[in-house]
């Protein structure tokens, strides 16, 4: 196909959706300057579109970029791995054939490269997904108990909750273990009087 790059025009590329869209659409990578035109090899597409990468052990090798279309009497497929190359672009030389409509090559090209993400350091970590855990299985008790007494027990209202009481006085219970905790550290403040005298024997 023939591409110009102001307004990405081609001719023969009707397949990518009309002449105006060949650069966005068919996915050029590769253009030669021949003839003043620039002669480009574009992946275009299929009605299946996959990426992979070629290694997952080494990502840095390259993806490989495969369609496919099936038909009741074709069945095609091209398969185009595009190898890692920083340094510049080298075109496709070969297009390989296997079967009857299955066809591969390569390239290399900068697209190819994978991108370093740094992940150390993000995420929830085992802390969070031990407080994730814990707060489902309060979620699925608390769930399955108001389920279980308002349909088993018949009871109506805010006693449904499972163990009322406690919840009631959970807040009160955090704060007398907290103002125990500050005493003990703290220990007893100047205007605290015992309550008991001194015995002298």
């Amino acid at each position: 196909m023939i591409f110009n790059h102001d307004p990405p025009t081609c001719a023969d590329c009707w397949d990518c959706g009309g002449p105006k869209r060949c650069g966005m659409e068919c996915s050029a990578l590769v253009s030669n300057n021949i003839g003043g035109y620039h002669v480009c090899s574009a992946i275009g597409h299929g009605p299946t579109f996959d990426i992979d990468v070629i290694d997952k052990k080494s990502p840095h090798t390259g993806i490989i970029v495969k369609m496919s279309s099936g038909s009741l009497k074709y069945n095609c497929s091209l398969a185009v791995s595009v190898l890692c190359n920083l340094n510049g672009v080298q075109g496709p030389q070969t297009l390989e054939r296997s079967g009857d409509c299955n066809y591969a090559t390569e390239l290399k090209h900068p697209s190819g490269c994978a991108m370093i993400v740094n992940v150390h350091g993000s995420g929830w970590g085992w802390f969070g997904t031990l407080l994730i855990i814990l707060l489902c299985l309060f979620a699925a008790y608390l769930l399955a108990g108001i389920v279980y007494r308002y349909f088993v027990l018949k009871i109506r209202g805010i006693e449904v909750i499972p163990n009322l009481d406690f919840w009631i006085s959970l807040p009160k219970r955090i704060q007398s273990q907290c103002s125990s905790l500050v005493r003990k550290f703290k220990g007893p403040s100047e205007g605290h009087r015992s309550s008991y005298s001194a015995v002298n024997f």
